[in-house]
């Protein structure tokens, strides 16, 4: 993450925890009223105040830590307590000990469950420890109890609306991230889009945005796609550069149909933040069987129809609009055609036979073909064979589909033939 850590804890553990300049209390100070948001606890007791303020003011961390540690063993109920946790958990931090870091930011939630600067510690630890529910827990306790965040004295008005934003941004990028691991693509959707949105140049929140649009159910592909061409131009190094735009651009193919206007989207996002109004990407959608039949026939010659595979027949006249239809069967009707087709059952006289490639995965006979004669013995096709056939298309049942040939005869050399294929063209 950009945030750093150590900033971030050191940044408020000053101001939290109301750190005194003078040596001994001031009665009047004590005895002031405070403003309700800035009110900070005063220690009455003069060896207790002088037992803190030892404290807190001393430079070494290890130091500030062992007098810290004292003084909550000695008053386990001061009225400063959370501050004094806050000051030792930026101490511990500053000492490299994160284990103790850890230790003192739940010492913090016993003491007030609402403490930002805790769960902000926790949650920011255990994404990196990849616990991925808790760091999903302690990120949304922490967005909930930021608003109630009381001001530290001593803090403008504008240092803290900024420190309370950089925080609000931080816990949605670990809440929105978690989520994603969590496999929880709305709170992802919802909290990394805010994450985005407060600092649209952070790829660590732009790349799982586009991922969590990407991933969801059902797709965001608008955002997804715009945020992944975002991320690519973030990526400097040139694998990972190279390998979100790869990615991005199969996604872009996928949704739109081809990758026209792909390099277009990635220039635009290379100076585009966030998507402008309006911006839209139109999705392809692929044509429908009868588009699709339609497309086969329109600009054939009654040739060019009888070249067409099998399968292709059977598209249009189980698919296609009459008039398509009927231009195929026009043709083929009456016609001795020579193909190769897969045996499923066999009979003296008819056999039922799959021409098409996804009738013979099927295990579905397409073809009924009735034998001119009944079929020796020795010449009886297994099932589940190839066969080489000729046979007269008479009929046809669209739905199921099923043609009805007749004359049929078994081929014994080679011939030209129509071998199987599937009955849609490829996409």
């Amino acid at each position: 993450m950009k945030t750093s850590l150590v900033a971030i804890v050191l940044a408020f553990a000053g101001l939290a925890s109301g750190q005194p300049t003078d040596a001994q209390p001031s009665a009047q100070a004590a005895a002031s009223p405070q403003p309700a948001a800035q009110a900070q606890p005063q220690i009455k007791d003069p060896a207790e105040y002088n037992a803190y303020v030892g404290a807190v003011q001393q430079q070494d961390p290890a130091a500030k830590i062992s007098g810290l540690e004292a003084f909550l063993a000695q008053y386990p109920n001061s009225v400063i307590k959370e501050g004094a946790l806050e000051v030792l958990m930026g101490a511990y931090q500053q000492a490299g000990n994160q284990a103790k870091v850890m230790d003192t930011a739940n010492r913090l939630l016993a003491a007030n469950p609402n403490n930002v600067r805790a769960l902000v510690l926790l949650a920011y630890n255990e994404r990196a420890a990849q616990k991925w529910a808790d760091a999903k827990g302690h990120a949304e306790r922490g967005l909930q109890a930021l608003p109630g965040m009381p001001k530290p004295d001593g803090a403008s008005d504008a240092d803290f609306a900024k420190q309370k934003s950089q925080l609000e941004a931080l816990l949605e990028s670990v809440a929105g991230f978690s989520a994603l691991q969590l496999k929880d693509n709305a709170t992802a959707e919802k909290d990394l889009r805010a994450a985005v949105e407060a600092d649209p140049t952070n790829v660590e929140n732009v790349y799982p945005y586009a991922l969590a649009c990407l991933t969801a159910t059902p797709e965001d592909d608008v955002n997804g796609l715009f945020f992944i061409a975002r991320a690519a131009n973030l990526v400097k190094e040139p694998a990972g550069k190279a390998q979100i735009t790869k990615f991005g651009r199969s996604k872009y193919v996928k949704y739109h149909g081809s990758d026209e206007g792909w390099n277009d989207l990635l220039t635009m996002t290379a100076t585009t933040p966030l998507p402008p109004a309006g911006f839209t990407i139109k999705q392809y959608v692929p044509p429908t069987p009868a588009e699709q039949a339609h497309d086969l026939v329109k600009d054939k010659t009654p040739a060019d129809i009888k070249k067409l595979s099998f399968a292709e027949w059977e598209l249009v006249l189980s698919a296609g609009a009459p008039a398509d239809a009927d231009k195929v069967w026009t043709v083929i009707k009456g016609v001795p055609l020579q193909m190769e087709a897969t045996v499923l059952k066999a009979g003296d006289t008819e056999l039922q036979i799959a021409a098409s490639q996804d009738d013979i995965d099927a295990k579905r006979a397409d073809i009924v073909l009735t034998m001119t004669g009944t079929i020796p013995p020795k010449l009886m096709p297994a099932e589940g064979s190839t066969l080489d056939f000729e046979g007269t298309p008479v009929s046809y049942t669209a739905s199921p589909f099923v043609m009805t040939m007749e004359k049929g005869a078994l081929l014994t050399k080679a011939a030209p033939k129509k071998p199987p294929v599937h009955r849609k063209p490829s996409q």
